[in-house]
């Protein structure tokens, strides 16, 4: 596994592969989502964080998973239409998969060794745990799935302005 964020190889949402070396330099909130979760409103705040804080630096990036209940069982096509028409989501979408066990996408393996969960359990609870990663690529801090986006305004705010 490599140690360096920008490096971790992932897929978009139409499936194609990249990284995240695009957003360099910019403060990441990485979210693991689901459109048919109770949490699932959460796209909202997500959405409004990005408005208010992307030409600051920030961008929300979403992760779908249909690891905990079944809960993001659509296609790419459905998860993409979803999230533009029931919540205006501009923040890139990638490409779905499991957050925990033995199939996690490289990614959320390297967030959770990184900030490991409030009782030292390493595994995501649910839908919409979030991972606020500076802009050196370090992850800051982590944040249980019913943490609402935006209670996340002052640690957002603080990362911004540590440069």
């Amino acid at each position: 596994m490599t140690d360096r964020l920008y490096d971790i190889p992932l897929h978009t949402l139409d499936g194609q592969p990249t990284t995240l070396a695009d957003y360099q330099g910019r403060v990441l909130l990485i979210v693991n989502v689901a459109s048919a979760c109770g949490l699932t409103p959460q796209y909202a705040g997500l959405q409004a964080l990005q408005q208010q804080y992307g030409a600051e630096g920030l961008t929300v990036l979403g992760f779908p998973s249909n690891q905990f209940g079944a809960q993001e069982p659509g296609t790419p096509e459905q998860i993409a239409e979803f999230c533009s028409t029931r919540y205006e989501v501009s923040f890139p979408l990638f490409a779905k998969g499991d957050v925990n066990g033995p199939q996690a996408q490289p990614l959320f393996a390297w967030l959770k060794a990184q900030a490991p969960g409030p009782d030292g359990a390493a595994d995501i609870r649910w839908n919409f745990g979030k991972f606020l990663v500076g802009r050196d690529g370090q992850v800051l801090a982590r944040f249980d799935p019913k943490t609402a986006p935006e209670a996340l305004v002052s640690d957002i705010a603080q990362a911004l302005a540590a440069g």
